[in-house]
């Protein structure tokens, strides 16, 4: 996305307060560059990231029966740096139109820039171990952008110690099924701009007074959930705010459990060592030093490792039951998506969907 946009959005009144070319500045300088390669491996890793991507959809949309028709398309191989600054300015496209209070202008220019810093700052440790990413609202255009990141593609494989072909293959597998969810699924992708805009349209004056009153058992969920930041989060939520996380917390559990069934569901004969990469990299999604763990769970990391298993049980335990086509009728509307209750319940949504 153009760097004028992030500059649009970034003096929109409308859009949430937030300096985003300080914010990419601040990604860029402390993001550093990954593990040293030689030239021709980086040429021949970024080369075979960029075909996989399109082989791997057509995997997909074998398993899934999705996308018929679509053209295949492959994916943007990038750094770190360009990591960050992509994925900041989907965060400035996505919430540009948030309805927020306004401010004066001299608190505006401090809280932009405190924002810009410390967002910049959670992108840049995202940015050193995200191994790809499909962004609906990124691109030239906007209509959506797939972004592998080379260097922790490499540096993961490394540290599993799996096979470099087959690790890249099922890296792009799950990024492919995430593209072909919002590219098959027409309403999608504006749903989910809708929720997310209904999320930060939130009164800030309502918002202190529930902070206050809510100290006492703010403070008692700190020591109780135990790094789950989204029990934190959660108790923040104001009645119709909540209604809306659960909303966008059971579509993204869903849409990451899907992705994760699929890149498995391949099977040995797309990716040979399928089963052994899984095992490892599930050890590795749970692993990490305390203070990574530390920033995981402040992040809401631990939060989304959570959403990838019950996600990919709701899946499996759906498929089994009524096989892919009738998993499918989910994305016929958003009525059909599984609520949060029903995502680690599978029988419940079988039985409003398929009584």
């Amino acid at each position: 996305m153009p760097t004028s946009i992030i500059a649009s959005a970034s003096s929109t009144s409308s859009g949430l307060p937030v300096d985003w070319d300080l914010a990419r500045r601040t990604a860029a300088r402390l993001v550093g560059s990954g593990p040293e390669v030689s030239r021709s491996e980086a040429v021949e890793l970024v080369g075979r990231l960029r075909s996989d991507a399109a082989v791997a959809e057509g995997h997909v949309r074998e398993v899934t029966g999705l996308g018929h028709g679509l053209p295949l398309l492959p994916a943007d191989v990038v750094d770190r740096p360009a990591w960050s600054a992509a994925a900041l300015a989907g965060m400035a496209a996505l919430t540009a139109d948030a309805r927020l209070p306004e401010i004066g202008r001299a608190a505006r220019a401090v809280t932009s820039r405190t924002a810009g810093v410390q967002i910049g700052g959670v992108v840049a440790y995202l940015g050193g171990r995200v191994l790809g990413q499909y962004d609906p609202f990124g691109g030239p255009d906007g209509e959506g952008r797939l972004l592998l990141v080379a260097p922790n593609v490499h540096a993961a494989q490394q540290a599993l110690d799996v096979s470099s072909k087959d690790f890249g293959l099922w890296v792009c597998l799950h990024e492919a099924t995430h593209r072909l969810q919002f590219t098959a699924v027409p309403w999608l992708r504006d749903y989910f701009a809708e929720q997310v805009g209904a999320l930060l349209s939130v009164d800030a004056a309502d918002k202190v007074s529930l902070t206050l009153e809510k100290l006492p058992e703010l403070v008692r969920t700190l020591k109780e959930s135990k790094g789950d930041s989204l029990a934190v989060v959660e108790l923040l939520q104001g009645p119709e705010q909540r209604l809306v996380l659960d909303k966008l917390l059971a579509m993204t559990t869903l849409l990451e459990g899907h992705a994760d069934h699929v890149m498995d569901a391949v099977g040995p004969d797309v990716v040979p060592s399928v089963a052994t990469i899984r095992d490892r990299f599930t050890v590795r999604r749970r692993g990490g030093g305390v203070v990574d763990r530390v920033l995981r769970a402040l992040l809401g990391v631990e939060a989304k490792v959570k959403q990838y298993a019950v996600g990919a049980a709701f899946t499996d335990h759906v498929v089994l039951a009524a096989g892919m086509d009738g998993f499918n009728t989910i994305w016929e509307s958003p009525e059909t998506l599984p609520t949060r209750d029903e995502l680690g319940n599978p029988g419940a949504w079988l039985a409003r969907i398929h009584p």
